[in-house]
């Protein structure tokens, strides 16, 4: 058993027990105030790889006072990684943690868990952090074995926004970043429209007044149909199901009746002003390598690479890049009609495009956006020479005009699945018409 070390802010810390024989790692904590805990629990799991068939990873059973609080899966293998939880409401007083490997909800593969650190710790008081959602994992007919999270679409972290309603009213919204969707949009059409291959979706949703009442609580549910939240709750955290292969959600009515395993991740996490939401995997790298080896464990990337073709091919083969435009039209277009961009960088001489070639999978949205840009293989970044945005009418749109404002980032995955540093960022106002359809961003 290894010593979990640690506390911070109102928790005064006591010396973990030490059992000979039990397979637990496990520590205790006082809290000064009753609030909501945390928890970062150190863990590895040898011979696991997220790469791996039948080998992905293992799961560890957490416990708070005794009493089972969640699950987690070591979807980092046989690297040491913190991973970062909520552990939900605590009264004022001593309390225990303890981590163990579950032999039942873990791969065949698996072998155990090394958790080498619990380190507990009382949170600040903060309203995102008080209505957190506890998402149960996903149990599909469709997708043999049970507990599947331990090796498809595993929830890698989530994050919260805040915002008034302008009413005087605070919105707080929480989006989990699942590491891919087996169903929903296409892979190749996810590398255009959205620059990755996880699975990015809002799942909660609570407004509080002035004065902290709910006036409304609605979840992302199954056709991502938006609907009033009615199920269980742990203290003020509702219980979710995540009941769909594009990772929609279900309340949960009765967590006996649920499938049985669940996660609470921190909410820490935010979303910058201004950018995309894959800016969040910016700030976690390793959410790219996760990603990356689900596409090539899943067989979902072509055996023989090429930019020539739509179909997938190896992740680090591509520039991920994110835009942001704003677009006009003379007069409000046809329904089905719009003019979108498409990113395309430059190597060897030629041009290489983010959309290849199919229109719908150019970008419509005038949020910040990412995509990304399939260049041959063995292409690096010191070989990209230029970047230019392209105007992509799709049906009869008229007149447009598409402001392109910035180009945030362009980076290429390394051999180890990470991103490296950004080639390129630009800022200004390049202009696309149906006169002028193309623009250089950047170039070397």
């Amino acid at each position: 058993m290894r010593r979990a070390v640690i506390l911070a802010c109102a928790i005064a810390c006591a010396v973990p027990a030490q059992a000979a024989a039990a397979p637990a790692a496990k520590t205790s904590f006082n809290t000064k105030r009753a609030g909501e805990a945390l928890l970062t629990l150190r863990a590895s799991a040898p011979g696991t790889d997220w790469g791996r068939e039948g080998s992905e990873s293992a799961v560890v059973r957490v416990e708070l006072d005794g009493r089972y609080n969640q699950d987690v899966v070591l979807f980092e293998g046989a690297r040491a990684f913190d991973y970062a939880v909520s552990l939900g409401p605590v009264s004022r007083g001593h309390h225990t943690v303890s981590a163990s490997f579950d032999r039942e909800k873990s791969p065949a593969g698996a072998t155990g868990a090394d958790v080498t650190a619990l380190r507990p710790s009382l949170a600040a008081d903060s309203l995102a952090q008080r209505y957190a959602p506890i998402v149960y994992g996903r149990d599909l007919p469709e997708i043999a074995g049970a507990y599947e999270n331990n090796r498809t679409d595993v929830p890698l972290l989530t994050y919260h926004e805040q915002r008034s309603d302008g009413a005087g009213n605070t919105v707080l919204e929480y989006t989990v970043i699942w590491s891919n969707e087996d169903g929903g949009t296409n892979t190749p059409a996810l590398m255009a429209r959205w620059g990755r291959t996880t699975d990015i979706e809002w799942v909660y949703r609570v407004t509080l007044s002035p004065a902290g009442e709910v006036l409304s609580e609605v979840y992302q549910a199954p056709n991502h149909e938006t609907l009033a939240y009615d199920g269980a709750k742990l203290g003020d955290h509702p219980m979710l199901e995540t009941g769909t292969s594009n990772n929609n959600m279900l309340a949960v009515k009765d967590p006996q009746a649920s499938t049985g395993y669940r996660f609470f991740p921190d909410i820490a996490a935010t979303l910058p002003a201004r950018r995309a939401r894959e800016a969040v995997m910016d700030a976690n790298p390793w959410t790219y390598q996760v990603m990356a080896k689900e596409m090539i464990r899943e067989g979902k990337v072509e055996p023989v690479a090429s930019p020539d073709t739509a179909t997938m091919s190896d992740q680090r083969y591509y520039v991920f890049a994110e835009i942001d435009k704003d677009t006009a039209y003379a007069a409000p277009p046809p329904s089905g009609s719009w003019a979108g961009i498409a990113l395309e960088a430059k190597v060897g001489g030629r041009w290489y495009s983010s959309h290849h070639g199919v229109p719908d999978w150019s970008i419509q949205r005038d949020d910040p956006a990412a995509t990304t840009v399939e260049l041959p293989p063995g292409t690096t970044a010191a070989q990209v020479e230029a970047v230019r945005a392209v105007a992509v009418p799709v049906g009869t749109p008229g007149e447009y005009r598409i402001d392109v404002r910035s180009l945030n980032r362009g980076f290429l995955l390394g051999e180890d699945f990470l991103p490296g540093a950004s080639l390129e960022t630009w800022s200004g106002d390049a202009v696309l018409t149906p006169a002028s359809p193309s623009a250089v961003l950047w170039q070397r």
